[in-house]
Formats: structure tokens, sequence, C-alpha cells
């Protein structure tokens, strides 16, 4: 993507300049989409991005700017602009003599696709997408679906003044099917979304009729559903997608982005006990295929995995280069960033509540009244403190210990490090799901998740 010669050009006159440390991250992306609405075709359209970032540290000041003029000439302009910024243009620091040992390691191939991007047609992905929708299709109340197929194929070279020289392809697929459900006046939805680092195998990893089907079959069960009731009650927490909240409520709150401002609640907390003792909670870049994963992060360093809170007691922050900086706590192979013209920050990769010991049966069993939110939806989270609420997509009333009508309009509201502590049960049927998380160095792919949790109070908003 960039010669040696050139990104040594580069690192060595940032050094000159005066800077203490540089960083080139270059980047060429492909991304698909195609989308089918009813039986047709509706969107079909495809990209390709590049371009580069440079980013200097003077100190724990950072200057950063990027372009996609990947010449000689495009890239010495974008690091003289940032000289200029800090008036060190003409300066000249004897570190920039000499030359960068690059310590150039090959990537591993930990996540490499098993049906490369290139491999199947147009046609192919249309037939799997009608597979989809033909999939939802499963009762006359079903009126619309919707089926798309989303690909990312990202190659990144980053290296830096200490003789990084990091290289990696990352390859990721996912399919999302929304089903609309109507009885007379009533409209409900349902959604499903799989993705891995993977290519088309994601097909068979989860066949496309399948998902179409769980997607109906959640907007069905919310459409017969009543209005949730309101108070403050027992919640069992599924699995997979269930963990949103503590990736929103908990997971941002041990970022350094945060914690070195000390603008989370989290902060200087290290050793002392956070959570339930029922709770451990990782944030793990190395899951194999995980949607989350890389074999590097966006600064070069390996990922990597992180146990963030062990059995209720704070052990780790996730921490990105300029969060060491300002810390001192070590770096975590947490730098992340959505693409080129982002600087990267501290984030979070696929992070879960690891698995307990109880069934999920003896989860409900315990509960006289309360609800299990089989499926949450989005919500909203006050920074630093953790305050949330997330909508309930599909849910049901346990009653006497067992599942009974399923209601809709629920809303789970609370404080995510007040909720962690009430955890009082782990399950075993630990599962992570996809999603995209926006923050300071925009939209990046993670994985949320847990088993089934009891958590024996959240203030439940709803209709009844």
């Amino acid at each position: 993507m960039l010669s040696p010669d050139l990104v040594e050009t580069l690192l060595r006159q940032a050094l000159k300049g005066g800077a203490d440390f540089a960083e080139i991250y270059a980047e060429r992306s492909r991304r698909r989409r195609m989308t089918v609405r009813s039986g047709r075709l509706e969107e079909a359209i495809s990209g390709l991005d590049y371009g580069a970032g440079l980013r200097l540290f003077f100190g724990t000041e950072v200057v950063y700017a990027y372009t996609n003029q990947l010449t000689r000439e495009g890239l010495l302009e974008a690091l003289e602009t940032l000289l200029r910024a800090k008036g060190a243009m003409g300066q000249v620091d004897e570190r920039g003599a000499g030359g960068l040992d690059f310590r150039k390691a090959l990537p591993k191939g930990l996540h490499t696709p098993g049906t490369p991007y290139g491999e199947k047609d147009k046609r192919y992905r249309l037939e799997r997408l009608l597979e989809a929708e033909a999939g939802a299709r499963i009762a006359p109340e079903i009126r619309q679906v919707e089926a798309s197929l989303q690909e990312w194929e990202q190659e990144v070279l980053i290296a830096n003044t200490e003789g990084t020289w990091a290289e990696e392809k990352r390859v990721r697929t996912r399919l999302f099917v929304l089903a609309v459900a109507q009885d007379g006046t009533e409209v409900q939805t349902g959604y499903a979304a799989p993705g891995k680092s993977v290519g088309l195998e994601l097909f068979d990893l989860f066949p496309p009729k399948e998902v179409g089907a769980k997607a109906a079959r959640q907007a069905l069960t919310n459409l017969r559903a009543k209005p949730a009731p309101a108070g403050t009650m027992p919640v069992v927490v599924g699995n997979a997608f269930g963990g949103v909240i503590f990736h929103e409520a908990l997971g941002h709150l041990l970022e350094t982005t945060s914690v070195a401002k000390k603008a989370s609640v989290l902060a200087d907390r290290l050793g002392e006990e956070v959570a339930s003792p029922a709770v451990t909670y990782i944030d793990d870049g190395t899951l194999s295929h995980a949607w989350g994963s890389t074999e590097v992060d966006d600064e070069g360093r390996p990922t990597e995995r992180t146990v963030l809170i062990e059995r209720g007691i704070l052990k780790s922050y996730m921490v990105d280069r300029l969060g060491h900086l300002l810390t001192g706590y070590p770096m975590t192979g947490s730098g992340r960033r959505q693409d080129y013209t982002f600087a990267p920050t501290s984030r979070m990769r696929n992070t879960f509540i690891a698995p307990g010991d109880k069934e999920v049966e003896d989860l409900i069993a315990s509960v006289e009244f309360g609800l299990y939110a089989k499926e949450l939806g989005g919500g909203q989270v006050k920074p630093g403190s953790g305050e949330y609420n997330f909508a309930v997509q599909e849910g049901y009333i346990i009653r006497h210990g067992r599942l009974e009508e399923p209601v809709r309009g629920a809303m789970l509201v609370g404080k995510g490090p007040e909720t962690i502590r009430k955890v009082v049960a782990v399950a075993k049927d630990w599962e992570n799901a996809p999603g995209m998380c926006g923050s300071l160095s925009g939209m990046v792919p993670v994985e949320v998740g847990q088993p089934h949790v009891l958590v024996s109070e959240i203030v439940v908003g709803g209709r009844a």
C-alpha cells in the first residue's frame, strides 16, 4: 500500500520536526450492500475508499491529519500541515537521524474468510436474500419483509516511530432481515441481523430462511402482545444482544477515553468491588471470526483478551496509547477507529459477561413476578454516570416462576454501575451478537454479549 522507504521518510521527518512519536495509518476498503424488499431488488451498491492518517505526539498533545492523496507529495503536505500547526516547521531534531528498524509481523490469518470477497457473483447474493425473505413469510400477517446483505473488506497498514509495521486484511459480512406484521390497525416489527468476520460462509452459519423466520416470529409475537406493566421488579435479561445494556452503560465507563478525564464514575477504582461477585466482564479482541475481532488494533498493537472485572473486582481498563500516557495504565490493544479520517481512541471490541453455572430455567423459576427481556432494542445512555434506558424488543411476563403472556412497550431504566451490582445469577448459555458502536473515533464493529442474567430489580417503564 505504501513503500517502506516512503513510510520511513515521513516518520523521520516527523521526529526531525520535534514530535515525540509519529504514526501512519493507511487504508483501502471496499463495501457492498444489496437490499431486497417485498420480492424485488431495491439496492445494489458498492464503493472503494482509500487514504491515510498521520498522527504526531508532542508529549500528551496530539495532532492528526488525513488525506486520500497517497503520493509522496500528498503525504508530505499533510505532515507539513501538522508541523506548521505546532510551529515546528524548520526545526531539526537529532531524533530524526538514522534509520528506523521496522519489525514486520506477518498476518496470522486468524480471521481469514472461507469464501473470499469476490468468489460469488451478484446472482448468488440475490438468491440468498430472496431465501431470507421467503423464510419470513410464515403467516398472512407478515405484510412486508426487507432483507439486506452488507459486505466489508478492509486492508490496513500501521507503522510508527517505535518500529511497528503491521498489516491486516479484515473481512466482515452481515445479513439483516426486517419483518413487518399487521393485524387490522396494529403494526409490529421483528428484526434479526447476524454478522461475523467471515465471507459469504455466513450463509452456512446462519441459513437465510432461518434468519427470516426469526425476524417474523418476533413480529408476530409483538402483534399479539399486551402492554407491559410498569414498576420495579426482577428482570431476566436474555443472552447475546441482551449484553447491550452493559456495553453502553458499563463498558464505555471503562475506556480511558472517559477514565483519563475523570469523566467516568469508575475512574481510579482498580482493585475495588464494582459489580456483583457473580459477574466477570471481559473485552476480547481475539475471539475467532467475531464481528469485533482483529489481529492488531488500529495502533498496530496485537489485540488482547482483557479481563475488566473479575468476580466483581475491577481489574483493568481499556487503554490506547494516549490513554496510557495520560493514566500510566498499560496498553491493552484497544485503539480503534472507523477509518483513516479518524484518530484512534480506546474502544471496546467483543465485550461480554462470562458464563456462570446456572440453567436459564432456574433463573426464571426463581422469580415470583417479573419480566423476561428476551431481546433488547435501542436505547440511550448518559456518559459518565451510565444512566440508561433501553427498549425491550421482545418480552414476557414471569409469573410464579413460569413464562406467561408476551408484552410490548417495556423500557428498562437504571444506572449501569448499579445494575451490575444487582446481578444475582448468571446462566451457562453465553452468546454474543454484532452491532455498531459510535464514539469519538467514529462507528466501529463490536460484539456485545452475555448468558441470561437475573437482575434483582430494574425499573420497568410500561403502559399497563
